[in-house]
Formats: structure tokens, sequence, C-alpha cells
């Protein structure tokens, strides 16, 4: 029994997941943090709709857009010439969905908690707002990064609906370790269940005591 094989899937995709959604978490939290629009709501909202839609929901809608004939799906295929569907690139995809509210919200907090004179004193000394922002904003809000960070790797990294349904049970490619417990489970195989779960359980402990660790260090300092 190979216990390690689908955890270490589940790790590769957790952790190209965070890199994507810091890429693109980013400059979601910033303009949130900082725009005064009237759809600024309706965008939080969408944002933030993973949380509470059941991930089978997500997950099926998610399969009809990514599939060959959707509309992201066959784009793919057109360029490609693969699907998206039961691919560890469209579990990436469906991850990122999936997890983005968990890297975008603390690294809004982070970023709506900046002192706005810091910001305003870079300006008027010459500062680009990009420069800013990477010089100031930043370093500043290491601790909703981080948040965010440690939580979009272990939200992905728990993921079974949306991964299921977009992803489907390929060993070696979409079966990650929340789908081997099912399987385990639906087959009566209780101990290898309990293993995994014992190995999820630790890992996942460990990734938000760092977290917590990190943020008191942070703060202390």
């Amino acid at each position: 029994m190979n216990i390690f094989g689908p955890m270490w899937l589940s790790v590769q995709l957790a952790l190209v997941t965070t890199l994507v959604l810091v890429l693109i978490g980013t400059p979601i939290a910033w303009w949130l943090s900082q725009t005064k629009v009237k759809l600024k709501p309706a965008v939080q909202a969408i944002v933030a709709m993973p949380i509470v839609l059941p991930p089978t929901v997500l997950g099926f809608y998610l399969l009809i857009l990514l599939g060959p004939d959707g509309a992201i799906g066959s784009w793919w295929v057109q360029l490609t010439g693969s699907a998206l569907t039961f691919s560890f690139t469209g579990l990436v995809v469906a991850s990122c969905v999936y997890s983005l509210p968990f890297a975008v919200q603390p690294m809004q907090n982070a970023f709506e908690s900046l002192p706005k004179q810091h910001l305003e004193r870079a300006w008027t000394l010459g500062a680009s707002r990009l420069d800013a922002f990477f010089s100031i904003a930043v370093p500043l809000s290491v601790r909703g990064f981080v948040s965010g960070i440690v939580l979009s790797f272990a939200h992905t990294l728990g993921e079974f609906g949306v991964v299921l349904m977009v992803g489907g049970n390929i060993p070696g490619e979409t079966r990650v370790v929340s789908i081997a417990i099912y399987d385990h489970v639906e087959s009566l195989n209780y101990a290898a269940a309990h293993q995994m779960s014992l190995l999820l359980i630790g890992f996942a402990f460990v990734v938000l005591a760092t977290m917590f660790v990190i943020n008191r260090r942070w703060s202390e300092r």
C-alpha cells in the first residue's frame, strides 16, 4: 500500500495552487483594499462565494466550464490537444477557484490596516505607486501574506468535492489524498484510511502551527 503517492500529489497540487494564488490574489486584494467603486461589494461576494457554495456545486460548473465543450476547456483543447478535465492542470485551475478567498481575504485585511500616511509620504517623496507598493505595502503586510499562503495551502490539501468532480480518480495524476481516503473507506480498508488520515492531520497541524509561530514572532518584532 502506497500512502505517500497520493499525499505527495496533494502537496504538489497545494504548492502550485498557492503560488498561482499569490500571483493573482495579491493584485485583487490590493484593489479591493483601495477601491471605492460601487461594484466592490459584488466583487467581494464573487471572491468569497467558494466559502459558502457546496463543493459539488462549484465542481459541477467547473466541470462544464473546463470540459472539452466548455468555454475554457474547448480553447485549451485547441491550444494543447488535451483536455483540462481529469488532469493535474485542471485540478490546479479548480483549486485556484476553490481556495481564492483564503488567499485574498487575509491579504486584503492586511492592506486595509496599513497606515495611509506611510504610502502618502512615499508618493510625496517621488516614489511611484508600484515602488511604494513593493517597498512599503508588502513588507508591512507580511502577516497577511503568511496567513494567505498557509490557509491556501492547507485548504487545497484537504479538498475533496471539487477535485473529485473535475479530476476524477486517476492514480498518479488526480488521485489526491482525500480521494484515496474515500476509496479506502468505501472498500472497508479502514487501516489504510486511518494511516492516511493521521498523516493528513499531522501535516495540517504542522502547517497551521508554523503559521501561528511566524505571526507571533512577527508581532513581537
